[in-house]
Protein backbone atom coordinates (compact mmCIF):
# COMPACT_ATOMS: atom_id res chain seq x y z
CA UNK A 1 0.00 0.00 0.00
CA UNK A 2 0.84 3.69 -0.42
CA UNK A 3 0.41 6.56 1.70
CA UNK A 4 -0.79 9.92 0.63
CA UNK A 5 -0.67 12.56 2.54
CA UNK A 6 -2.80 15.69 1.91
CA UNK A 7 -4.32 18.76 3.47
CA UNK A 8 -7.98 19.65 3.94
CA UNK A 9 -9.88 22.69 5.43
CA UNK A 10 -10.78 22.01 8.80
CA UNK A 11 -14.31 21.99 8.44
CA UNK A 12 -13.79 18.71 6.26
CA UNK A 13 -11.76 17.27 8.84
CA UNK A 14 -14.43 17.33 11.60
CA UNK A 15 -17.05 16.17 9.24
CA UNK A 16 -14.77 12.85 8.34
CA UNK A 17 -14.14 12.78 12.30
CA UNK A 18 -17.82 12.68 12.93
CA UNK A 19 -18.81 9.88 10.29
CA UNK A 20 -16.04 8.16 11.32
CA UNK A 21 -17.27 7.93 14.82
CA UNK A 22 -20.71 7.54 13.61
CA UNK A 23 -19.56 4.48 11.80
CA UNK A 24 -17.55 2.80 14.04
CA UNK A 25 -14.38 2.91 11.64
CA UNK A 26 -11.23 5.39 11.37
CA UNK A 27 -10.98 8.42 9.69
CA UNK A 28 -8.55 6.49 7.27
CA UNK A 29 -11.11 4.16 5.80
CA UNK A 30 -13.72 6.96 5.73
CA UNK A 31 -11.12 8.67 3.51
CA UNK A 32 -9.93 5.71 1.28
CA UNK A 33 -13.49 4.47 0.78
CA UNK A 34 -14.54 8.08 -0.38
CA UNK A 35 -11.56 8.48 -2.92
CA UNK A 36 -11.68 4.87 -4.12
CA UNK A 37 -15.86 5.85 -4.80
CA UNK A 38 -14.72 9.25 -6.39
CA UNK A 39 -12.47 7.28 -9.03
CA UNK A 40 -15.13 4.98 -9.68
CA UNK A 41 -17.17 7.83 -10.32
CA UNK A 42 -14.45 9.29 -12.76
CA UNK A 43 -13.50 6.26 -14.69
CA UNK A 44 -17.78 6.11 -15.39
CA UNK A 45 -17.43 9.54 -17.02
CA UNK A 46 -14.42 8.47 -18.98
CA UNK A 47 -16.00 5.64 -20.35
CA UNK A 48 -18.88 7.53 -20.94
CA UNK A 49 -16.82 9.95 -23.23
CA UNK A 50 -14.99 7.06 -24.97
CA UNK A 51 -18.82 5.37 -25.52
CA UNK A 52 -19.42 8.34 -27.24
CA UNK A 53 -17.03 9.03 -29.34
CA UNK A 54 -16.96 5.56 -30.80
CA UNK A 55 -20.25 4.79 -32.08
CA UNK A 56 -21.21 1.22 -32.49
CA UNK A 57 -20.29 -0.58 -35.55
CA UNK A 58 -23.16 -2.34 -37.54
CA UNK A 59 -22.63 -6.06 -36.23
CA UNK A 60 -22.84 -4.14 -32.64
CA UNK A 61 -26.35 -3.12 -33.10
CA UNK A 62 -27.44 -6.29 -34.97
CA UNK A 63 -28.93 -7.17 -31.66
CA UNK A 64 -30.63 -3.56 -31.19
CA UNK A 65 -33.70 -4.90 -33.82
CA UNK A 66 -34.20 -8.05 -31.37
CA UNK A 67 -34.70 -5.78 -28.77
CA UNK A 68 -37.61 -4.39 -30.34
CA UNK A 69 -39.19 -7.03 -30.20
CA UNK A 70 -40.81 -6.45 -26.74
CA UNK A 71 -40.45 -8.56 -23.81
CA UNK A 72 -40.72 -12.57 -24.28
CA UNK A 73 -44.26 -14.04 -23.58
CA UNK A 74 -45.45 -13.65 -19.54
CA UNK A 75 -44.89 -17.85 -18.82
CA UNK A 76 -45.95 -17.17 -14.95
CA UNK A 77 -49.63 -17.93 -15.18
CA UNK A 78 -48.46 -21.49 -15.90
CA UNK A 79 -46.57 -21.36 -12.14
CA UNK A 80 -48.97 -23.48 -10.84
CA UNK A 81 -48.94 -26.37 -13.71
CA UNK A 82 -46.87 -28.63 -12.06
CA UNK A 83 -49.44 -29.26 -9.39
Amino acid sequence: MTMLSFRVSDTDAAEVRRWAEKLGVGRTEVLCEALHRHLIMLKAEHDIDAWNATPLTDEEQVLAAIADWGPAEDWSDWADAAG
